[in-house]
């Protein structure tokens, strides 16, 4: 294959030029979305309609959206609140879970007493990963129980 003899010279001038337009565009907003997002974004008024305040069923809300061309049925609609709902919630375990673990592991790294004399191992026991546990510590001093009258 042959270069097309009559392309312009580019710069790198042109170049700079061409990456800051680049640079400075915004995602192109989409006219269609997937059921999925679509239900997603209209989530807390569908949750609001179908609770047992204002009790519409999913099949009335899928009728009122079809007016507006959106052909989606209750048991769909209800299927992809549940996914959402499910995602959500397994989104909201994971961040509480790292945080309680970096809590954890924070609080028990303060607690544990530094012996000056193996100071040249630190190394090897900063590498090691603490370990969690989920009972009272053995070094805890705890109150004896009194006794009863």
């Amino acid at each position: 294959m042959s270069e097309d003899q009559n392309s312009e010279v580019i710069t790198k001038g042109k170049i700079d030029k061409a990456i800051n337009l680049l640079k400075e565009q915004k995602p192109k907003e989409r006219e269609d979305v997937s059921d999925r997002e679509a239900v997603r974004k209209m989530r807390r008024y569908i949750e609001k309609l179908t609770s047992d305040k204002y009790g519409y069923s999913y099949d009335e809300v899928s009728e009122m959206l079809k007016g507006l061309g959106i052909n989606l049925s209750g048991s769909r609609i209800k299927y992809l609140l549940g996914e959402i709902r499910k995602n959500t919630r397994r989104h909201q375990k994971k961040n509480q879970g790292e945080t309680t673990t970096t809590e954890q592991v924070l609080i028990e790294s303060q607690s544990e007493p530094v012996d000056t004399a193996s100071e040249q191992n630190t190394s090897e026991t900063h590498s090691k990963p603490a370990a969690i546990s989920r009972g009272k510590r053995k070094n805890q001093q705890s109150t004896p129980p009194q006794p009863q009258a």
